[in-house]
């Protein structure tokens, strides 16, 4: 499988530490770029990849080097330089922890994983020739068909990292699947989940024992036609692997919020507030970072991310934040331009172990918050059974159950007051905020009960109707 190694350095690598961790494979390998400069490949003599650094970033942002990797670091500032190793030659893991070993010597830092560290000169054996060369542009692909680009991830935490943002955005563009291989000991991240929810992209366990299954789904997968496509019984159905077995109930719940913001496109509007607002409702503080991409590296600043989403205007702009260490919070947001304005959906989701109690009763303040204070079309709260830690395994995971679901003032004037204030389940909602046009709350239940579903469903197409 692919090897990544990262180099987590307190300064960062300049050019004559970067030359000297790329002379790893001594002086008859080449160098040269892509991407236009942001990644470097060692290559062999005929120009093929055998290394891809991607540039090195800072991350500022405390715990979060701790969260992907579980490799504790010194807290403050450090360098993350990341090294992808092609799947092609044998030798090619050894340079990835020969130059990752080299940049940690030199700027003193530490090498993941801390096995992949050496300053060894590894000389190339494999004969290349033999090789196909590579067609593929993006550095994260390993294998491109007409249909899929496939990912070969090692590593226990698969991450929204910089280079799987652009296989994802490159194959999407290309109308291709994005497929991502890996143990059955990988776990996703909440944004690398969401990002591959929806087929025809797909998380691909690749299990000793079981073969190939989806690690979302359960359904056992095989290679055919150049994608990795369920398997059918006799009746048609799919089947689905024993591996895919359910997670034991620890206790640990997620609290879940999605909700949808909706502003004026004028030249005043400052974006992420929304997001700030239900952090500090929920957990005290401000998110402790965002970025475009994990590892989150920059601090919050919502005036760094309203005037990165305006660079990008009117394309949309995808965001992750994240909370501070001891309360797991990370949320993912996006910014689209719509004919309504300027829309921010947002999903947030903290973490709490069996002793915790999540805060259900902050909800209705901070409901009546985003609706005074940041245009607030809808809110769904819900609870599930999950890890606290907010990784996704590769297992059954029951699905979160509604709450509570709110609807912004804005949202029930549009439906009509009248009707959204008369719900098809006889509980009146709840009225947030002034009295003329207000919110409104509409209870669901604890989180317990998976029937709620129906109620909830019931709910939309009541408000819906109008």
């Amino acid at each position: 499988m692919t090897k990544d190694v990262i180099a987590l350095t307190p300064q960062m690598p300049d050019l004559p530490t970067l030359l000297a961790g790329l002379y790893a494979g001594g002086p008859d390998l080449g160098v040269n770029t892509t991407a236009e400069g942001a990644v470097v490949q060692l290559c062999a003599t005929d120009g093929r990849p055998l290394v891809s650094v991607e540039a090195p970033i800072l991350v500022q942002v405390p715990g979060e080097t701790t969260r992907l990797l579980d490799h504790p670091v010194e807290d403050g500032p450090v360098w993350w330089t990341e090294a992808r190793a092609s799947t092609a030659v044998a030798e090619a893991a050894r340079l990835a922890g020969s130059f990752a070993g080299r940049l940690a010597t030199v700027l003193g830092g530490t090498v993941w994983p801390p096995e992949a560290a050496t300053t060894d000169v590894v000389p190339l054996t494999t004969d290349v020739s033999a090789i196909p060369v590579p067609t593929i542009a993006a550095p994260a692909v390993d294998v491109l068909t007409d249909t899929t680009a496939v990912v070969i991830q090692d590593r226990p935490l698969i991450a929204m990292t910089s280079w799987l943002s652009d296989a994802l955005r490159t194959a999407a563009t290309a109308e291709r699947a994005l497929q991502i291989v890996t143990p059955p000991s990988a776990r996703l991240t909440l944004p690398t989940r969401n990002a591959l929810r929806g087929l025809p992209n797909r998380w691909v366990v690749q299990d000793p024992e079981h073969g190939y299954y989806d690690g979302l789904s359960g359904a056992i997968l095989h290679w055919k036609n150049g994608t990795f496509t369920p398997v059918h019984d006799e009746h048609g159905a799919t089947r689905v692997a024993e591996a895919f077995a359910p997670t034991l109930d620890t206790g640990d719940r997620q609290l879940i919020l999605t909700l949808r913001t909706c502003h004026p496109a004028d030249e005043n509007l400052v974006l992420g507030r929304a997001l700030e607002t239900a952090f500090r409702h929920l957990t005290g503080a401000p998110p402790a970072g965002w970025s475009t991409a994990e590892p989150v590296n920059l601090p919050w600043s919502t005036r760094q991310l309203t005037d990165l989403a305006r660079t990008r205007a009117p394309r949309p702009t995808w965001l992750v934040a994240v909370g501070h260490p001891g309360r797991p919070a990370l949320a993912t947001v996006r910014v689209l331009r719509t004919p309504a304005g300027v829309e921010e959906d947002i999903t947030l989701a903290l973490g709490y172990s069996g002793d915790e109690a999540p805060p259900l009763d902050a909800i209705e303040e901070l409901a009546t918050a985003l609706d005074t204070e940041h245009g607030l079309v809808t809110l769904l709260t819900s609870l599930r059974s999950a890890r606290r830690d907010l990784t996704v395994p590769p297992r059954l995971e029951a699905p979160p159950v509604p709450v509570a679901f709110t609807l912004g003032s804005d949202e029930a004037d549009a439906v009509g007051q009248a009707r959204a204030g008369h719900p098809p389940f006889g509980t009146l909602p709840k009225r947030l905020g002034p009295g003329a046009r207000p919110a409104l709350h509409y209870p669901l239940g604890d989180g317990t009960d998976p029937g709620t579903w129906s109620m909830f469903q019931r709910l939309l197409r009541h408000l819906q109707g109008g």
